[in-house]
């Protein structure tokens, strides 16, 4: 469920842009130098975002430089790190490794028992650092294969499980007493509409292959516009949180993605439903 946080990078600043760039630049540097050069490919800018809040939050020490990397080699490119990178890259890890993981379980893909077997020994090193969490993750992970394998047609179970292992991952000083609570139940809300919004996107793929969707059952009789409705407050609920943070460096950066990033695969996919209503009427 990758690449819904993202900014409207058109909606951006010069200065926002770079910024937001930098980040992800940062995070890639951070995946070659813990993870190996091959990391980098599972790379999303859904990760940035978890970047600019968390050293919003904490303000941590950072460093900034330029360099060349193998997928962009002509030129050098600006970045910038902190211990939050480094965090972020870690967790980037393990959920890459968990999705490939579940895809080979899944549906036997080849390609993603590969990918997870060369992922193997960065993920076992992860979970020696942050055992409590990695175990989380996983727990999450096993109750939503069984949410989904028994075909649950209430959209709030799934959605509660994988807001759960979201919110876990806003929380990276769980002795913070006072902010932590808060991060994870930003994240939690985060995670819930990330949920629906992608079973959603994906409710008439999937009632051709006769996959299970977890809002199958939910959106029968429901129109488009019933079933954004039902989006637009699961972000407002977020976006409610997110403004209660004490948050002044990135602030409009992050408003844009969680005002208007997080919408551009769901326009994207209205946009390309309207042509092709258009082009059915036409003919």
């Amino acid at each position: 469920m990758f690449g819904y946080v993202i900014a409207n990078s058109a909606s951006l600043t010069p200065e926002q842009l770079a910024r937001y760039k930098n980040c992800y630049c940062g995070l890639c540097r951070a995946l070659r130098l813990r993870h190996g050069r091959l990391s980098r490919l599972t790379l999303t800018y859904d990760m940035t975002f978890l970047v600019l809040l968390l050293e919003a939050m904490y303000e941590p020490e950072t460093e900034s430089g330029e360099e060349r990397c193998f997928l962009h080699p002509a030129k050098k490119h600006a970045y910038t790190s902190s211990a939050v990178t480094d965090y972020a890259a870690d967790m980037n890890l393990v959920l890459a490794y968990q999705n490939c993981l579940d895809d080979w379980l899944d549906e036997r893909r080849l390609l993603s028992r590969a990918e997870a077997a060369a992922m193997r020994a960065q993920y076992e090193r992860c979970r020696e650092r942050y055992p409590d969490k990695c175990a989380f993750i996983e727990a999450r992970l096993a109750e939503l294969a069984e949410i989904e394998r028994r075909g649950e047609t209430n959209p709030d179970m799934g959605a509660k499980c994988f807001g759960e292992l979201m919110g876990e991952l806003f929380v990276i000083y769980p002795e913070d007493a006072v902010w932590s609570p808060r991060l994870r139940r930003f994240g939690a809300e985060l995670g819930e509409f990330i949920y629906i919004m992608d079973a959603v996107l994906d409710l008439e793929a999937d009632k051709k292959r006769g996959s299970y969707n977890a809002v199958a059952a939910f959106a029968e009789g429901k129109t488009p516009e019933e079933l954004r409705e039902v989006l637009t407050m699961l972000i407002g609920e977020c976006t409610e949180l997110f403004e209660l943070l004490p948050i002044v460096q990135d602030a409009e950066l992050m408003r844009n993605i969680l005002y208007s990033g997080v919408w551009t695969r769901y326009n994207a996919e209205a946009a390309r439903r309207q042509g092709k209503g258009e082009k059915a009427g036409e003919s």
